[in-house]
């Protein structure tokens, strides 16, 4: 037996349709899309979530809790083994984290995680560090300094308009 003498098992392998190619083809004229209509039409079909105009279920059932995602703190997450990997020994902040090729994009701070190990002494500078990332650090001789970024000013209340 040889790889040019192997073949399909019967019927696995099918013909294309070929739709709307005359009416001996068995699927000509309509094409298998029934007369008329919005499904019939090039680009027809309901969109996901509509059920023929009937209230759809989403808007059926009450709307529920708080969602408060838009205002997440998001943060880079940096683990302590690529912390071993990118650097020899100094000051590690932002800007050398973006420059290591570790964080990029926006983000509202950076986290070191306590993923692998370290054993160089570094000066870490971010905003966040979970305990064991510390722990790790400073075992190796290192320092771990938490940037705190300013509390937000509190709005002064408004004047009452006089009445007239």
């Amino acid at each position: 037996m040889r790889l040019n003498n192997l073949s399909p098992n019967k019927g696995a392998k099918h013909r294309r349709k070929r739709l709307g190619k005359g009416e001996s083809s068995g699927l000509g004229k309509t094409a298998g899309r029934g007369n008329k209509g919005h499904k019939a039409r090039s680009g027809g079909g309901v969109r996901p979530g509509f059920e023929g105009g009937q209230m759809p279920l989403a808007r059926r059932l009450p709307k529920k809790g708080f969602n408060n995602a838009q205002f997440k703190t998001r943060y880079a997450i940096v683990n302590v083994g690529d912390l071993q990997e990118k650097f020899e020994g100094g000051i590690v902040d932002e800007s050398s984290l973006r420059t290591a090729g570790l964080v990029s994009g926006a983000w509202d701070g950076i986290k070191i995680l306590g993923d692998g190990e370290i054993s160089r002494k570094l000066t870490v500078q971010v905003d966040k560090v979970s305990a064991t990332a510390r722990e790790k650090i400073v075992a190796a001789g290192g320092e771990v300094v938490e940037i705190k970024k300013p509390a937000p000013v509190a709005k002064l209340p408004r004047k009452a308009k006089k009445q007239a």
